[in-house]
């Protein structure tokens, strides 16, 4: 069964779209489950390799699914390369501010704010494992946030953990590049920002779920990012899916599914 389906299907609707930001492209989608909270909430971030050509749409097939299962799911939308002010440095504030933005919704809806997790796939992967690791900025540091929101752990799915590497193996047809707007030698200071393995260990609990036979980012990523974080102390773990490619890990009607579903769990 091909797991390209989910990103060519129109998405079960969201209960509500809200604007976290005044940009087109500062806003996420909201679904709540029944009954009556306060929810744990998981942080969506859809891939795409960070390009303006891919949206938020495919992602809410595994937002309903993970709905259903008891989770508020906050899908977020951001600028991204090819928008106005996408790319670094906007691309990074827009997933930073819309996660924050949870404060905010959580006065008129009932979320758990101390069972906050954040799950991206690919380049969404990279957002998540990002936002994990923003606490660790310091004052002078681009993105420097004196109050992000904490969370519980992050679930990066095939996600790009490590920018310089990506940049090395010219991932998304160099995509990298254009997304920080340098090489690593050229604007070092946007890497040790931006890529979570620069900023291990991350201090919140990790589950990376990547499959053997992704051809889009190599396993190996997942692997070295989860064996480095072990070393230096963080509570990571991996999840390698064999015989799985790049998608399977957003589609809710694949047999790696359950696996990921038992990540999110696990860290609530």
């Amino acid at each position: 069964m091909s797991s390209m389906w989910v990103l060519e299907t129109p998405a079960p609707t969201a209960d509500a779209r809200m604007a976290y930001g005044r940009e087109p492209h500062q806003f996420g989608d909201l679904r709540m489950p029944e009954g009556p909270g306060p929810h744990p909430v998981v942080v969506v971030i859809h891939g795409g390799f960070w390009r303006a050509k891919y949206d938020l749409e495919h992602a809410g097939h595994l937002c309903a699914d993970l709905t259903r299962r008891g989770f508020a799911t906050w899908s977020l939308e951001y600028r991204r390369v090819g928008h106005d002010g996408g790319g670094w440095p906007g691309t990074l504030e827009d997933v930073a501010r819309g996660t924050d933005f949870l404060r905010t919704l959580a006065q008129a809806h009932a979320l758990d704010l101390s069972r906050v997790v954040a799950l991206g796939h690919s380049a969404g992967g990279h957002l998540a494992a990002w936002l994990g690791a923003r606490h660790r900025l310091r004052p002078g540091d681009a993105l420097y946030s004196a109050a992000p929101l904490p969370l519980h752990g992050v679930v990066p799915l095939a996600g790009v953990v490590d920018l310089p590497r990506a940049f090395a193996h010219r991932l998304g047809d160099g995509i990298v590049e254009t997304f920080l707007g340098g090489t690593p030698s050229s604007v070092p200071e946007r890497y040790r920002t931006a890529s979570p393995a620069s900023l291990q260990p991350l201090g919140v609990a990790q589950v990376l779920v990547h499959g053997t036979e992704d051809d889009t980012v190599p396993v190996s990523m997942s692997e070295d990012f989860c064996a480095r974080g072990r070393e230096l102390g963080d509570d990571v773990r991996c999840v390698t899916l064999p015989g799985a490619g790049h998608f399977e890990v957003i589609d809710p009607r694949s047999r790696e599914w359950p696996h990921v579903v038992a990540a999110v769990q696990s860290l609530m």
